[in-house]
């Protein structure tokens, strides 16, 4: 029966488990390598690629517009903080000076022989000299209590001071952390924005900058200058008709500004994002604006489409994530995205969100 038994089967040896090993991870690489392959991302036509894009710049602009207002927030926080801060230095000097004083009135006593004033006032034989010690006396009580009373109240107020400093500068961190995330949020989306735009070929990508810039433009380089020229050159000649002056002057710094680049977080003087355009050309009438767009929006007085008047505030999309300032004849003058400068364009170009007029 020994005879019919099967031969014992010995495990591999190093070298040949190695062998094996190797085999095996070879296989498993070529054929993850055929299976991801199988599983690339389809190309993409021009037109896609270009709704992508526009769809990454206005993802992009809305996240410009909330790290905007986390910048106004953390600037406030960290100038509430700064004052508290300054205020906190004037009162440790205060304190200062009121220990000093209290310590001028114990070395004095000390100096006297350390007795309580009523009983060196028991020990003075003549009557005029009583009295006189006792009205110093008094007033050197008067002045210790004052002293203590001092030293009390400097000690509240840094403690009050150290607390709402301790609090601001939580508040402060917190809108710092939302920076950072709406910054990265922005560079993502423009990152993946130009990634796509590199797919296309030199003619695709000069087409999609035509069509961007919009009709009888053209894109970047020496045809971007020609563009500039020709927004410049379809102004209204002499002084725009507006409202009033304060809104003639915001246009005229507005029209002053084409040309100039559009940069994420930008408010001037040598390059804009939308929202930083429009509370610039504001600020130069001697009007401040809020920073972010869904803040300018409830700047003044909401106005219909058909009411428009130029120097009035038009905003687009439903979250209200682009501004322009309109200037008459259904254009505006706006910083429209990355890669396109502060320009004219039709209010039509995007979807009508609302109109505020500065008020």
């Amino acid at each position: 029966m020994a005879a019919h038994r099967k031969p014992r089967q010995f495990p591999l040896g190093g070298q040949a488990v190695r062998t094996a090993a190797t085999l095996a991870l070879a296989s498993a690489a070529t054929a993850t390598l055929f299976e991801g392959s199988g599983h690339a991302e389809p190309a993409l036509t021009p037109a896609q690629v270009k709704a992508k894009v526009d769809q990454l710049y206005q993802e992009a602009e809305a996240a410009t517009e909330k790290y905007n207002g986390a910048k106004e927030k953390a600037d406030r926080a960290r100038g509430s903080l700064d004052r508290l801060r300054d205020e906190a230095a004037r009162r440790t000097d205060r304190l200062n000076e009121a220990r000093d004083g209290l310590g001028s009135i114990a070395t004095a006593q000390y100096r006297a022989g350390g007795l309580d004033p009523a009983v060196q006032l028991a020990l003075t034989s003549d009557p005029e000299q009583y009295l006189e010690r006792a009205a110093l006396a008094e007033k050197a009580g008067e002045r210790q209590a004052a002293a203590v009373a001092s030293v009390h109240r400097e000690l509240t107020g840094l403690r009050q001071l150290h607390s709402e400093s301790a609090e601001r500068l939580t508040e402060l961190q917190g809108h710092e952390a939302d920076l950072r995330r709406q910054k990265a949020a922005v560079q993502g989306k423009l990152t993946e924005a130009r990634t796509l735009l590199a797919r296309l070929t030199a003619e695709e990508r000069a087409r999609y900058e035509a069509a961007t810039a919009g009709p009888g433009r053209t894109g970047s380089g020496s045809t971007g200058d020609a563009a500039v020229r020709a927004d410049r050159g379809s102004l209204p000649r002499g002084p725009v008709s507006a409202p009033n002056s304060r809104a003639a002057q915001a246009i005229a710094f507005a029209q002053a500004q084409i040309g100039k680049p559009y940069v994420w977080g930008a408010t001037g003087p040598s390059a804009y994002d939308c929202s930083g355009l429009t509370q610039a050309s504001w600020r130069a009438a001697g009007v401040s604006l809020p920073r972010t767009t869904y803040t300018q929006i409830n700047a003044g007085q909401r106005v219909s489409r058909s009411e428009l008047a130029p120097g009035d505030l038009v905003f687009f999309y439903s979250g209200i994530t682009h501004v322009g300032l309109y200037i008459g004849g259904g254009q505006m003058i706006h910083a429209p995205r990355p890669g396109a400068p502060v320009r004219i364009a039709p209010i039509d170009e995007m979807p009508f969100a609302g109109a505020t007029r500065v008020t």
